[in-house]
């Protein structure tokens, strides 16, 4: 592997910085404490996205016939990484431009796309994932949320939980069971959020603002056509969209980013004289370096137009290593950050902390490596 940037790559990246810090409010900072769903950043994102697509930055690695401009996956990463260090100001539409809009480019009807993509390429949408349901979590195939075909629409009935950017999404990417096979009974329905039938509840949380939520689905009529794919093929759309959306969330950026951040901090306060302190900094400025290796590994391959398989999984939790380590040196040696002291280091925070939940639990991402990367013999029951 070639890590090495071309020049062209470097004046993309410089672009990007130039960009932010013309665009950026002054005290963003402590404005990008409001969670990737919240109201407020929600609705900054949409002017922000708007100013990206503007200068051709939103979408720049979507294909040039859908409005893109056929960037490989080394500027989507090097795209995802500035916003990433700059506290995400895409707020939940990186999840558009990273997967939902690639998945519609690859599976969706001609109407699906004409429907759906303007609106993400131009900044405007806001969508959200129904997967997990109470019992299932992470394990996807035991969904239980149905939608049974009666004539010209389907009927869904059951719940979400956890789903982020519920209430204020326009449209929910839905996984739903049409049979009972295990993985090929799960269908995918492109539903407007203000459809009938919904019910959105907002989770409680320590940290965010309207992050998290269940929904419920009341005898819920979508039309047919909302079905996305084929009946039974939504195990392999999301194994597509999944190495998007993990890859597209860089996170081991803003930790460094933070993490570098911290130290600079405990240098101007004289707190860098510790021999204890400058090994834990350096602990987890190479978790931080080992998560951007694995995925630039991960990155290469899809450069060469290779299939990603289960080791993007590894990248994955290589990046929930590094995100906990540099959480963990914040807590322990700037305390008052978590109090507004540090408003960038509280941000990385506050982003930090379900690092190990979103895009899949840690845990799973575990069991993904044991299986299908390293071959795991299964315990005997």
């Amino acid at each position: 592997m070639d890590f090495t940037w071309t020049e062209e790559e470097k004046a993309f990246r410089q672009r990007l910085k130039d960009f932010l810090a013309q665009t950026l409010p002054d005290d963003w900072e402590r404005f990008s404490q409001h969670g990737p769903a919240s109201p407020a950043l929600t609705e900054y994102a949409e002017t922000f996205c708007g100013q990206l697509a503007a200068e051709d930055l939103l979408t720049p690695h979507w294909p040039k016939e859908i409005g893109g401009q056929g960037l490989d996956p080394w500027h989507q990463t090097i795209l995802a990484e500035e916003m990433w260090i700059a506290g995400e100001p895409r707020g939940g539409q990186y999840m558009n431009v990273n997967w939902i809009g690639p998945t519609l480019i690859k599976y969706g009807t001609k109407a699906q796309q004409e429907r759906y993509l303007p609106p993400i390429a131009e900044g405007r949408a806001l969508w959200c994932q129904g997967f997990s349901e109470p019992g299932s979590g992470s394990d996807l195939a035991s969904l239980r949320t149905r939608a049974v075909l009666e004539g010209d629409h389907y009927r869904v009935n059951g719940q979400k939980i956890w789903t982020s950017y519920a209430g204020l999404a326009d449209t929910m990417f839905l996984l739903c069971r049409t049979s009972e096979e295990r993985k090929g009974g799960i269908s995918i329905l492109l539903v407007p959020m203000d459809t009938p039938g919904i019910t959105v509840r907002q989770i409680p949380s320590l940290i965010g603002e309207g992050d998290i939520h269940e929904v419920f689905f009341d005898d819920m009529l979508v039309p047919a056509t909302a079905l996305f794919g084929g009946e039974g093929q939504a195990w392999e759309i999301i194994a597509y969209s999944l190495v998007n959306e993990r890859l597209g969330i860089p996170r081991y950026s803003l930790a460094r980013a933070a993490l570098d951040r911290a130290v600079s901090v405990l240098k101007a306060q004289g707190g860098w004289t510790s021999e204890a302190v400058k090994i834990e900094a350096a602990h987890a400025a190479s978790l931080c370096e080992a998560a951007r290796t694995a995925s630039y590994a991960i990155v290469t391959q899809r450069a060469q137009g290779l299939q990603v398989g289960p080791e993007s999984s590894s990248a994955r939790f290589a990046t929930v290593m590094a995100e906990r380590r540099v959480a963990e040196f914040v807590v322990e040696n700037l305390p008052e950050a978590l109090v507004d002291a540090h408003p960038y280091l509280k941000m990385h925070h506050q982003r930090g902390i379900v690092a190990g939940i979103a895009a899949g639990a840690a845990e799973i991402q575990l069991n993904i490596i044991g299986n299908d990367v390293l071959k795991l013999p299964r315990e005997p029951r």
